[in-house]
């Protein structure tokens, strides 16, 4: 079977250029995230899958379930993947379509783990620097992990930097074992 990102990635596509074409890339990265969620319960899974429902039937249960929450537009992309039993590629669809709108606005998420909480000064000198290396906009996101025992972690789209006291221990003990 394909891999899932590469089944979603034409439907991330789609959605994405009518979110663009119609200046709604926010509404539909809303509405994507409410519909990846509604198609996460396991309930619904389980339903979506029914082989014995159309997919006209699960087409109106899962725009049932979203309500008011997406368009009619949204709704003929439900209907779209239904018919070809892919609703429960939403939560693909959505990470893909909301690379593509990062892209778009010249932006990126970034996460930024430390082992200890760091100062707002330090934050803000890593978001400054990113954002000129990177040449795009930065959204950060902090956390703390005291597992990384010192050091930190940098996420950022699909490049990691990790200079974590744990990261360097994993590696001598795969070059150990090696």
């Amino acid at each position: 079977m394909a891999d899932p990102i590469t089944l979603a990635r034409p439907y991330a596509r789609a959605a994405f250029q009518v979110a663009l074409g119609s200046g709604a890339l926010a509404e539909w990265s809303r509405m994507l995230g409410v519909a990846a969620a509604v198609s996460g319960q396991a309930a619904v899974h389980a339903a979506l899958t029914d082989p014995g429902r159309s997919w006209q039937e699960t087409a109106a249960l899962f725009s049932g379930l979203c309500g008011e929450e997406i368009s009619e537009q949204a709704r003929n992309l439900v209907s779209l993947l239904a018919e070809n039993k892919r609703l429960t590629l939403l939560p693909q669809i959505r990470s893909l379509f909301d690379q593509l709108k990062a892209s778009q606005e010249r932006s990126v998420d970034v996460e930024f783990v430390t082992a200890f909480p760091v100062s707002e000064e330090v934050s803000t000198a890593l978001e400054q620097a990113l954002k000129s290396r990177l040449e795009r906009e930065i959204r950060l996101r902090a956390s703390v992990d005291p597992a990384l025992i010192g050091g930190a972690i940098i996420r950022a789209g699909d490049q990691v930097i990790d200079n974590s006291i744990r990261g360097k221990l994993d590696k001598l003990a795969e070059t150990m074992h090696t």
